[in-house]
């Protein structure tokens, strides 16, 4: 088999793989041969069919299947063994039926779009700036009550607060607002609704401040803008009889449910931090604090990817590209990379190596995330590290993180190679600077 490539431009080529039959042959026979030993063919005992009967039923797809094998191999080893950089996939000249009856040479051509050259330089004279958004009291104040309405206490109130669900019997009304007694009427026993949920502040405010044996009238249709399977789950009826029920109903409240806010004590800091993280109050709203700081700095290393991405382009962007080659092309995610090769998918300008760590690191902070969206905020490090094996097991995810990972430390690196301006600004100064991105 002979391979060789002719340069068509400055960033396109023609790369060119002739094939004969002594390249294929051996191979054919023995993929027939192996047909004929594992599948049942009508006729005949299975491990003795004859090769010229094989050869006459599967020849012609078996000897198509392997020359198109062999020559991507070799398309494949050729850029991989000369170091081509190829943006996207080599593209077929023509496509066509290969004609085995007349011939056993083939020669096959694909169009290459390189990778221009161009020597990027990071150097001090690159100028970008890194915003760090500040952590305010009032912030730390937010979280703090959050926390503690997630791990407070559900009790008994007197009555109805804002964050209060509301048990009782649901009656349907006549018009007059009299309670429908007809066979059909609708009543709901033992109702619950969360007024804090209502999408109607009117129909909440109805239930503030009553009380248990409190009537209230209002309208459900209006409190889910006639969601059907909201009306279903509070009325206790079918989904399709539950978008047109528009009338008012009477809610007789036999209990009321409240939350009562955690103490500010060792638990709430266990809960939140995890055992022993913090001590005192003191150590509980720095490590609150923390935890606020950790969520903002990705708003700040995104924007930073952005405005260093802007700079490299400016400074670099009129490089000549193959247009005409790559319009071939549905532009498509290269999901290439593997365990195997992920420290050599990385190593540029940088030095930037991925090890094995990197990837658990990462995959456990997706999953502290994950759990912390489930109010699982104080994970232990083995269960963690166990989730994130399992996320990087799966083989469609673990190629994403090796990618955001080597974001991650390529920009950590590019950091110590270009001058970086490091600003302070307030969280609405944030939103400003980056809506004018």
């Amino acid at each position: 088999m002979n391979v060789s490539i002719e340069k068509t431009g400055n960033v396109s080529a023609i790369l060119t793989v002739s094939i004969e039959e002594n390249d294929y042959k051996e191979k054919v026979t023995k993929e027939l041969k192996e047909i004929g030993k594992k599948h049942n063919i009508p006729g005949f005992r299975q491990g003795h069919v004859p090769f010229g009967e094989l050869n006459r039923r599967f020849g012609k797809q078996v000897t198509s299947d392997v020359i198109n094998n062999e020559v991507y191999n070799a398309v494949v080893g050729y850029i991989r063994d000369n170091k081509l950089a190829v943006l996207g996939e080599p593209l077929p000249v023509d496509v066509v039926e290969l004609d085995l009856k007349n011939k056993k040479d083939f020669t096959f051509q694909y169009e290459l779009a390189l990778v221009p050259e161009l020597n990027i330089e990071a150097g001090k004279d690159t100028t970008v700036p890194y915003y760090t958004i500040e952590v305010t009291d009032e912030m730390i104040n937010e979280q703090d009550k959050n926390f503690r309405e997630r791990f407070g206490a559900q009790v008994p109130g007197e009555e109805v607060e804002p964050n209060a669900l509301v048990k009782g019997s649901i009656m349907e009304l006549n018009e007059d607002g009299t309670v429908k007694t007809e066979e059909d009427a609708i009543q709901m026993l033992n109702g619950i609704v969360a007024p804090m949920c209502f999408k109607d502040k009117e129909q909440a405010d109805k239930f503030i401040g009553k009380k248990v044996n409190d009537k209230v009238v209002f309208n459900p249709w209006k409190t889910c803008e006639g969601n059907a399977a909201e009306l279903s789950s509070m009325l206790g009826v079918d989904k399709d009889k539950a978008a047109d029920i528009k009338g008012d109903f009477e809610m007789s409240i036999s209990e009321i449910i409240v939350v009562r806010p955690a103490e500010l004590n060792q638990e709430l800091f266990d809960n939140v931090l995890g055992k022993d993280k913090a001590k005192n109050e003191e150590e509980y709203r720095n490590g609150v604090k923390e935890m606020i700081a950790r969520e903002l700095a990705r708003n700040s290393e995104m924007l930073f990817r952005v405005d260093v991405e802007k700079a490299m382009m400016a400074k670099y962007g009129d490089m000549e590209l193959p247009a005409e080659v790559l319009k071939k092309w549905l532009v498509r995610r290269n999901e290439g990379v593997t365990a195997e090769n992920v420290d050599a998918e990385y190593a540029d300008i940088c030095q930037v190596k991925i090890e094995e760590q990197d990837l658990i690191n990462h995959a456990k902070m997706i999953a502290r995330a994950q759990f912390a969206q489930y109010g699982m905020t104080n994970m232990d490090d083995d269960t963690l590290t166990d989730y994130a094996r399992r996320i990087l097991a799966d083989k469609n995810y673990r190629p994403r993180i090796v990618e955001e990972v080597g974001d991650v430390k390529l920009f950590d690196a590019l950091k110590d190679k270009i001058t970086v301006d490091n600003k302070t600004v307030s969280l609405d100064e944030f939103k400003e600077i980056a809506t004018k991105e």
